[in-house]
């Protein structure tokens, strides 16, 4: 599907919303039906979640614009992470909704653009743009930090990824998770995500340790070492329990852990952690 086409599809489903529901109708307009393209609707939302005193919406709004229409890499991300959360969260059912509310998605892409100030040396301005995404959404992502693309921040309340971390495509989150340093360290001191990779509401990963690809962290995990690929760790502190049911878990979004500690042949190991 094209961007156009995308873009036409998301104006068929808000024209039928309104049509359902017309006490949404200026809400729709204003913010999709009468934008000229994804961007520019995009660009009036966030600004619109993200302004203040010091800040007008009319200059963020003015901000995002420009960073669209400089880096087709943002658009293309932005494509994918709408995607994703349609895709994965059955909650979901259009994607209007997507861009209007939900706001893991909304956090990520004000990331994005205050990833793209980063590198382009505005790191002040960045900076403050990060503060607003942690004072609106609850979401607190440095915009040093590396976000691939496909990426789905479910629900994403007390999500916080430090400077160093990376994380790569088709990667989903859920809330309360923590990417973060031992508090020890300078330099390079946050997590590496791979692709594929699921994290579990409330999971802390601490340390420049390597989440590797198509790994499964089990809710309220503490984990402070190195995952494998394909493997499930849980607990406090996290250990290796089995392996997640398909090769890219973030996908299925299936968190329990039955299958893992249905293989497992012995139960003492279960009596070192807290699942």
């Amino acid at each position: 599907m094209s961007k156009v086409s995308f873009w036409e599809e998301i104006l068929l489903e808000a024209n039928h919303a309104i049509s359902q529901e017309p006490l949404l109708t200026n809400l729709y307009r204003s913010h999709i039906i009468d934008q000229h393209s994804l961007p520019a609707a995009l660009s009036n939302i966030l600004a619109s979640k993200l302004y203040d005193t010091y800040m007008p919406a009319c200059e963020l709004e003015r901000l995002f614009n420009e960073k669209y229409s400089g880096n087709p890499h943002l658009l293309d991300c932005t494509i994918y992470d709408i995607k994703a959360v349609k895709e994965r969260d059955p909650a979901v059912e259009n994607y209007p909704e997507v861009i209007l509310y939900l706001k893991g998605f909304l956090a990520l892409q004000a990331y994005r653009v205050s990833h793209c100030l980063w590198q382009h040396g505005r790191k002040s301005l960045a900076t403050f743009l990060q503060s607003r995404i942690s004072v609106i959404f609850d979401v607190d992502i440095h915009p040093a930090a590396v976000v691939g693309k496909g990426v789905m921040f479910d629900h994403a309340s007390g999500i916080v990824i430090g400077e160093t971390s990376i994380i790569e495509d088709n990667v989903s989150i859920l809330q309360g998770v923590t990417l973060g340093g031992t508090g020890k360290e300078s330099g390079d001191r946050h997590p590496k995500v791979r692709a594929g990779v699921l994290i579990g509401a409330g999971a802390k990963i601490l340390g420049n340790i390597e989440i590797g690809q198509g790994a499964k962290i089990g809710a309220g995990s503490v984990v402070l070492k190195a995952v494998l690929a394909h493997t499930t760790v849980a607990g406090v502190p996290a250990k290796q329990i089995g392996s997640p049911e398909s090769i890219m878990p973030a996908l299925d979004m299936c968190q329990n852990l039955e299958k893992e500690l249905a293989s497992q042949k012995k139960n003492p190991p279960l009596l070192d952690f807290d699942i």
